[in-house]
């Protein structure tokens, strides 16, 4: 049976009548089938509290409305990592491996002694959107760089929508290794066998002639403060996550590229006002389209629309993305002129393991 559309052209729903505790649960299914143990106990004890009325529903319920598309659980846990990280709360940092701690025993007293502690800290953290910016996605997106190198030979001119840090606007200087051949850059960070499977097909000759991003809140790499929330974001228990990001900040602080702050659909409009002749135009995005506003998508959809029937041979435009789709994610990728689909493959949410089809 043909395998169905991908389902990353659209933003994912924002339903409004989920209860918060449920949005709570399905987020600690989810850190139960990634193995964060961690927060898979601290987010039953989150569930349990918001139903009671308790300190952690005072803090998600003025976010209750878009709970899951905004993944508000994670904006808390979010917020509580940084506290743990700047050394604020040895207690509970005994439980995290990312601060030097062990995942054992019951976290759950001493997150809950943070809440009460810091609970205006955390009322505020809770305005920060989730700013995972994961590396592993590289993976994923590799495929689809190297299919528009391959089709067109011509350079890549890379521009990222909710680039957050701009670590996956460096993607080519990972290391990508494949049988003991490195498929990518000579670099601090290397995914080994990241694919399943199929392997994509590389391109001779890539290069990457531009590379530049947008972000509502872009986080600035090489800041301590950035570094903090990026790090904070990462579940503590996922050590090769930490690995993988320390590795990346280590390339960001030496390869340089461009974050910055704009309206998603203000920003693409910007940039594609004009076919880049003898470039390949390279839209992508990678869990992103869940926190944009509908309108701003659709205006967004709508600027590639157009710029697309302006699009040439010598002047291509793509749409990359790795969007939600079930459990995994869709890697598609539109090209124009012609408005043609494909889907390439799934992935984790977090990147590897790739399933590559295409």
């Amino acid at each position: 049976m043909p395998r169905a559309p991908a389902r990353s052209d659209v933003p994912a729903d924002r339903p409004r009548d989920l209860p918060l505790a449920d949005v709570v649960r399905l987020q600690q299914a989810a850190c139960d089938r990634a193995g964060s143990v961690v927060y898979a106990r601290i987010l039953e004890a989150v569930a349990a509290d918001v139903e009671a009325d308790g300190p952690c529903a005072d803090l998600l319920e003025p976010w209750a409305a878009n709970a899951l598309a905004d993944a508000v659980p994670l904006r808390l846990l979010g917020a509580v990592h940084r506290i743990v990280l700047a050394g604020r709360a040895p207690e509970l940092a005994a439980y995290y491996p990312s601060a030097g701690g062990v995942d054992e025993g019951d976290p759950v007293p001493a997150f809950r002694a943070v809440v009460a502690w810091h609970f205006d800290e955390l009322e505020d953290g809770m305005r920060h959107g989730v700013q995972t910016n994961e590396v592993g996605r590289a993976c994923a997106l590799f495929g689809g760089f190297h299919h528009v190198a391959r089709s067109t030979g011509l350079p890549l001119r890379l521009l990222e929508v909710g680039a957050s840090a701009g670590l996956l606007l460096r993607w080519d200087h990972y290391g990508y290794i494949v049988g003991g051949r490195n498929l990518g850059g000579d670099a601090a960070l290397r995914f080994h066998e990241p694919w399943s499977g199929a392997v994509p097909a590389v391109a001779d000759d890539l290069r990457v002639a531009e590379r530049i991003g947008c972000d509502v809140n872009p986080v600035d790499p090489s800041s301590v403060e950035g570094a903090r929330t990026l790090r904070g974001f990462l579940w503590p228990d996922q050590r090769h996550r930490r690995a993988r990001l320390d590795a990346a900040l280590e390339i960001a602080a030496r390869v340089p590229a461009t974050v910055e702050q704009a309206d998603a659909a203000d920003w693409v409009d910007d940039r594609l006002a004009a076919p880049a002749p003898r470039m390949a135009t390279v839209i992508y995005h990678s869990i992103v389209l869940q926190y944009l506003p509908r309108e701003t998508f659709r205006r967004m959809r709508e600027t590639l629309d157009e710029a697309g029937h302006r699009a040439t041979h010598d002047a291509p435009l793509f749409w990359l993305r790795m969007e939600p789709a079930g459990e995994v994610a869709d890697i598609g990728l539109r090209s124009w002129p012609g408005g043609n689909d494909r889907v390439l493959g799934t992935t984790d949410y977090h990147g590897p393991p790739v399933a590559w089809t295409s």
